[in-house]
């Protein structure tokens, strides 16, 4: 009888032992790399709701569009939400990559912005304009600008046009073409830059504010959750992607981000 009791006591102590260890287990990681604003704040206000999920949502920030997709073709994170949709494909295409989206989240409308004028009319002839020199961005600045009526791009160049597709340069504008992140610390160094919504942001600047040429929304360039293909039904993805188009999402973008820098799609 003793015996049995005794086997009773450690089959209990076992029991409550690893079942402790399958309550921790069952918490599923996933980790999403992101740049920080919006993309980062953004997913940092789903960490609760995916806890509740038994998600541990961990986010990575990089400042750089290049290492996060590395990062997700290597799989040493799950999932980044930093681009639109044209760079992916154009990544993809240039590396050989397994990219996809999975949803599309906002949009982070281009803007042409400058230190030394006030509207765009005051850029002078021969005026230096900073691009970004990422294949799809580069190709929107351009788009950009020719929107503006200060240049034609040569019509076979498409969403990847460079300065030397510019076939009529009405002002002689000059072009630098420096990598996204560096371009708000360029400003004072050129005439105008035409920059991208995220870096944007942090260093205070809104499109429809500050811009002297502002992207119209219907944009094609959605920002979207992008995972390496063969993870799109993964279910803690799904419960992300769930998350990130829910009603909290929206409010917080229209709340965050009155002045229209970032817009939601879904």
């Amino acid at each position: 009888m003793k015996n049995v009791i005794k086997f009773a006591i450690i089959a209990s102590a076992a029991l409550m032992l690893f079942g402790g260890c399958s309550k921790k287990d069952a918490e599923k990681t996933l980790t999403v790399a992101a740049t920080p604003e919006p993309h980062a704040a953004i997913l940092n206000l789903l960490v609760d709701n995916l806890a509740e999920k038994g998600i541990a949502l961990k986010v990575q920030e990089f400042t750089d569009y290049v290492v996060p997709n590395e990062a997700v073709e290597s799989q040493q994170v799950d999932a980044n939400y930093f681009q639109h949709l044209p760079y992916m494909e154009s990544f993809n295409s240039e590396h050989g990559f397994h990219l996809v989206s999975v949803a599309g989240i906002h949009i982070e409308p281009l803007a042409l912005y400058s230190h030394k004028v006030k509207n765009v009319e005051e850029l002078t002839d021969g005026a230096t304009i900073a691009i970004p020199n990422d294949p799809t961005n580069e190709g929107r600045a351009l788009l950009l600008l020719q929107s503006g009526g200060f240049i034609k791009i040569d019509s076979a160049a498409g969403l990847t046009a460079v300065p030397s597709d510019i076939i009529e340069n009405k002002k002689n504008f000059k072009f630098r073409e420096i990598e996204a992140a560096s371009l708000p610390r360029v400003l004072d160094d050129v005439d105008a830059a035409v920059i991208n919504g995220n870096y944007a942001i942090p260093a205070g600047l809104a499109a429809s504010k500050d811009g002297l040429l502002v992207e119209g929304a219907d944009s094609p360039y959605v920002n979207v959750l992008c995972v390496k293909d063969g993870m799109q039904n993964d279910e803690r993805i799904q419960a992300l992607v769930e998350a990130l188009t829910s009603q909290e999402v929206k409010d917080y973008i229209i709340e965050q981000y009155p002045n229209g820098e970032v817009v939601a799609v879904f």
